[in-house]
């Protein structure tokens, strides 16, 4: 599996995946699926506090999936929150799982965050698997914490840290104050 950023030219392919795993994350999870959506989230990955990239098959380099680094915050928390869809064709062989791994290292890496944050709706087992396999601890639980699928909905709090892994140290971002 690779990371590579998601383009404008990667429309076509990404609408038709996303049309056809629309029963997969339903009710968890809502891909874009026209093209204005995909253009508006385009623009939400070009935001500073965003990082959007999609997993792809190295043998071929097809879509397996999109995952997002969101919500970044630098200075004493260095911090995000992940967002993550498997496309049907790619769902259940593992993709995803080696795809969170190369994302845990890109952000605790290049981005040099300490700590990134899954939200999950406690039914969406497979998701729970899947930060689970990625040594994600479960912090708690938040009722009505999202809106999704027409509703407020309970979510699981699930974070790694920096120090839960066994990466190699990086130089702090330079937010981060000294002190």
């Amino acid at each position: 599996m690779f990371l590579r950023e998601l383009t404008a030219g990667d429309e076509g392919e990404f609408l038709g995946l996303a049309r056809a795993s629309v029963g997969l994350h339903h009710p968890w999870y809502t891909l874009p699926t026209t093209h204005e959506a995909y253009r508006a989230h385009l623009t939400r990955l070009s935001r500073p506090s965003t990082e959007g990239r999609l997993v792809c098959v190295r043998d071929g380099g097809a879509m397996a999936g999109v995952i997002i680094v969101d919500s970044i915050i630098r200075g004493r928390f260095q911090s995000a929150s992940l967002s993550y869809a498997a496309f049907a064709p790619a769902a259940g062989r593992g993709y995803m799982s080696e795809g969170l791994g190369l994302v845990v290292r890109y952000a605790f890496g290049e981005l040099r965050l300490h700590r990134l944050e899954a939200n999950i709706q406690p039914g969406n087992r497979t998701s729970l698997a899947l930060v689970r396999r990625q040594g994600f601890r479960k912090e708690g639980y938040s009722p009505d914490m999202l809106f999704i699928d027409g509703a407020w909905r309970d979510h699981e709090r699930w974070a790694i840290t920096r120090e839960m892994t066994e990466l190699p140290p990086t130089d702090p971002h330079p937010t981060l104050p000294p002190r």
